[in-house]
């Protein structure tokens, strides 16, 4: 079982390293939210549906309204925890009717990095730079690790790289992470402003 640091506090990380599901849903929710509490909220969720393990089946077939209630708390699991739970939903039913309900399944059986990419970037919520984000971390640090997966990630797959959730191992490489995705918002800003 791995041992996860992504969410910063000890239970959210130990059910991300034994549930493939918190993990993935951890994922989905890292966007316009912070990463730790995105991938604190699979715990927050187990813990609110009175479960020690999350189950794709489960959550697929809930009422819409009760998984929406269960997203907006307090405290949120998401931002948006409407559209998040409806985008988790849609999630847990594709895990159902593909991969037998686990997301292990995803990858359990990817003969090359290239096709778990291909995989990853038809779920729902998954864009092509989370699914690169996401594989990175599946072989970084969840023993995932088919041939070619650092190419299929790109430059997330690099080694030593500080790009993203799949480098952190703790509260030192949270914060050179955080201060790569500074950098990059900074340039990314400057190659706006006109020329003077």
């Amino acid at each position: 079982m791995p041992n996860l640091r992504i969410a910063q506090d000890a239970a959210a990380d130990e059910l991300l390293g034994r549930d493939p599901l918190a993990l993935l849903i951890g994922m989905l929710l890292d966007q316009q939210f912070p990463m730790e509490r995105a991938f604190g909220a699979p715990r927050l969720l187990a813990d609110r549906l009175g479960v020690d393990q999350l189950d794709a089946a489960r959550l697929a077939e809930m009422d819409g309204e009760e998984l929406t209630r269960v997203f907006q708390g307090p405290p949120a699991l998401h931002r948006y925890p409407g559209s998040m739970a409806g985008r988790a939903q849609e999630l847990c039913r594709l895990l159902v009717e593909r991969y037998d309900g686990r997301a292990e399944n995803l990858w359990g059986d990817a003969p090359d990095g290239p096709a778990l990419l291909e995989r990853l970037t038809a779920l729902p919520g998954f864009g092509a730079q989370k699914s690169k984000i996401f594989l990175a971390l599946l072989g970084k640090q969840y023993g995932v690790a088919p041939p070619g997966w650092r190419e299929a990630a790109g430059d997330y797959g690099q080694e030593g790289s500080r790009r993203s959730v799949a480098d952190i191992t703790g509260p030192e490489s949270l914060a050179e992470v955080r201060a790569f995705k500074q950098e990059q918002k900074q340039a990314a800003k400057a190659a706006k402003q006109p020329a003077t």
